[in-house]
């Protein structure tokens, strides 16, 4: 007798709970689970699941020959999608948020001038703009009358008057027999203006693109690689609680490999790969600097790479580091830091497929490279990363994560609730928080103070020490109390407060920037409107002073890193981001 849907689900809830277990027996009870499957009839949402299985399998296999079966009915899932599709099956369930970018299947969005160029030059015969999900939108009509005559001569004669302007007859006169897309990104490529602008007026018409994933290996299907060696779980998963933070802060920083630019180059490329296909796009993955990227091995199968921006992209004040990580070739997790001074900002974001697969400590070891690269002493998270307007933040416990590592509120009203709340749960343990209490929990920061542990001799680490000294900082209090003087004494004139701020600042430093490079310039800008509400700057001894011109010019430099370990070490310098940012 054939199985039945029904007899698929259970077969596929025993799979489910089998995939992370890593007894002998579960191996045999694996196989014969994929043997009973791999030939179904599987309706979509079953087709998801197993996707899905197969993936974490992938990245969390228990025996070689476990690896070669998994990886075929990857290679060869398009196949059961395509059958789907001609027998007409409801295809919008691949599409959600979480599925997405399964092989065969289409996708699409909104994406960014530079990521709509390099996906178009990655995949060019598979992808097209959505020309009906884009006529009949009146907002994308009025970007099109004030940016195709750029591209179009003599367009404004029907843009700026007419009605019932046929956009398509101008767009084909115009490229001929190039294809539509390359066409329109070529010609704003070529504007006579910077990279900037032209991705603005690019950005600006919100043109929908859609692409066929086929069998392409930047499915997320296929976009793992087999790497020289593989770990296979012969145990069970390192678990939440056999994790401690401190201890892993203890130990010696993990090796940091530099990768050349080509290899750099290579890394950026796969990580916008594997963003794209889930429908994210993230500041460091779409700009990247190829040569800043190294690769950190920290055991168990698992690799991190990291990277810096390149300086026409950094962010004024503040240092910025991306990556991701890979599980036995296989992309598990994303994240982005933050800092300035030993204050770092963590965004930590493992992809759903494998947040059972040893989530915790993977997170320690993101952190410990993190720390090898910017002696930060205190790792803050964002409420965004907990729960505020983050609904699966609060639906996977996100606050209880962090909690349980060591981590607290850095506010004390909601320190206080949190202690009752694990007061409730050591008397109950079935007991859980309530959506509630978990929202008002996401309403601050979280702070994690590192003990000491990288380089107890550094300043840095004595000055991390203080408990909640970065508490109440904001890199936006520091922008608002600079836009407030502006509206104050300069009418709200940016120019005016930026020229008056460089004269200012130039004159106490004792500097002349004549023959500074552009990206230092922008640097002394940008540093000089903060210092310029310093108000005892001019008393600042000789050295402080030569001191935060080397901060200035390194924030300029082809590594971003040594800048922020500069701030680290001034300490006039950090009082007073304390103070104007708290």
């Amino acid at each position: 007798m054939p199985s039945t849907s029904q007899d698929f689900n259970h077969l596929l809830t025993d799979l489910e709970t089998a995939k992370s277990r890593f007894h002998r027996g579960h191996i045999t009870r694996i196989t014969k689970l994929l043997s009973r499957l791999s030939p179904g009839q599987l309706d979509p949402h079953q087709l998801i699941r197993f996707h899905e299985v197969l993936l974490f399998l992938r990245a969390f296999p228990h025996a070689p020959s476990q690896v070669a079966r998994v990886e075929h009915l990857l290679n060869t899932f398009h196949e059961r999608i395509e059958k789907l599709r001609a027998a007409n099956a409801d295809m919008s369930v691949f599409d959600d948020f979480d599925t997405s970018g399964i092989a065969a299947t289409t996708m699409q969005d909104v994406l960014s001038f530079d990521v709509a160029q390099w996906l178009t030059s990655r995949i060019p015969r598979n992808i097209e703009i959505s020309w009906t999900d884009y006529w009949d939108d009146y907002q994308g009509e009025r970007s099109r009358g004030d940016t195709w005559p750029r591209l179009i001569p003599l367009l404004e004669e029907d843009a700026a008057v007419e009605a019932n302007i046929p956009w398509s007859t101008w767009l084909d006169a115009a490229r001929g027999r190039q294809g539509a897309l390359p066409w329109l990104l070529n010609q704003f490529a070529s504007l006579p203006l910077p990279a900037h602008q032209k991705a603005e007026l690019y950005d600006s018409l919100r043109l929908p693109l859609r692409w066929k994933l086929e069998n392409l290996r930047l499915s997320r299907t296929r976009n793992w690689t087999r790497p020289r060696h593989i770990f296979f779980h012969a145990t069970s998963l390192i678990q939440r609680h056999e994790v401690s933070l401190a201890h892993e802060m203890s130990q010696p920083a993990p090796k940091l490999e530099q990768l050349s630019r080509s290899a750099g180059g290579s890394v950026l490329n796969s990580v916008r790969d594997v963003m794209f296909v889930r429908y994210r796009e993230l500041y460091g993955t779409t700009l990247g600097d190829p040569s800043t990227v190294v690769r950190a091995d920290v055991g168990r199968g698992v690799v991190l790479y990291l990277w810096g921006l390149p300086t026409p992209h950094r962010l004024p004040l503040r240092a910025y580091l991306c990556g991701y990580t890979l599980k036995n070739g296989v992309p598990i997790h994303y994240f982005e830091a933050i800092g300035l001074c030993e204050w770092l900002e963590v965004g930590f974001n493992v992809f759903y497929t494998y947040r059972q697969g040893e989530t915790a400590w993977i997170y320690a070891q993101t952190l410990r490279c993190l720390r090898a690269l910017t002696s930060a002493t205190c790792i803050s998270i964002y409420p965004y990363q907990i729960g505020q307007d983050n609904d699966e933040a609060i639906d996977s416990g996100a606050f209880w994560f962090y909690r349980k590592l060591g981590f607290r509120s850095g506010r004390p009203d909601l320190q206080k609730l949190c202690e009752k709340e694990e007061e409730k749960i050591a008397a109950d343990l079935e007991y859980r928080t309530p959506r509630r209490t978990l929202k008002r929990l996401a309403e601050a920061h979280m702070f994690y103070e590192v003990g000491g542990e990288l380089n107890p001799a550094s300043s840095s680490q004595a000055l991390a020490t203080d408990r909640g000294t970065w508490d109440k900082f904001s890199a936006r209090n520091l922008g608002l109390l600079i836009n407030r003087r502006m509206a104050r004494e300069f009418n709200g004139n940016s120019q005016a407060i930026r020229q008056a701020s460089v004269a200012k600042i130039s004159r106490v430093l004792g500097i002349n920037p004549a023959r500074w490079t552009p990206a230092e310039k922008q640097a002394l800008e940008n540093w000089s409107l903060v210092l310029a509400q310093v108000p005892g700057l001019p008393r600042w001894a000789p050295q402080e002073k030569r001191d935060m011109v080397k901060i200035i010019r390194a924030k300029a430099a082809h590594d971003e890193m040594p800048y922020l370990r500069q701030t680290q070490h001034h300490a006039r310098l950090r009082k007073e981001l304390l103070r104007l940012g708290s």
